[in-house]
């Protein structure tokens, strides 16, 4: 199922953030969890799903990607904070 989506891993509360977007958040999720794929998320220990957001289309998803890309950390941490201000591990509440 192709779901598409924009969303943000950590290291851990206040760490390390690692923005991305994927069309199978599930899969792309666990990927992360793993490390399964080299780069910076599994470099950085980005394994913490805190933010994300579902769109409609996957330009709609690109757009807000690359919006929250070039925003400040300050911007990104107010997105997590409002969504997951205990910075949980958003991924057990996807099943």
């Amino acid at each position: 199922m192709k779901e598409p989506c924009v969303y943000m891993m950590a290291n851990r509360r206040n760490g390390t953030l690692y923005t991305g977007v994927t069309s199978q958040p599930l899969k792309r999720f666990h990927e992360h969890r793993e490390g399964l794929v080299p780069g910076f998320s599994k470099r950085y220990g980005c394994k913490i799903l805190v933010w994300y957001e579902v769109h409609e289309t996957m330009i709609s998803a690109i757009t807000r990607e690359k919006q929250i890309k070039a925003g400040s950390r300050a911007d990104k941490l107010a997105l997590i904070e409002s969504l997951n201000p205990d910075w949980k591990d958003l991924f057990d509440t996807l099943f």
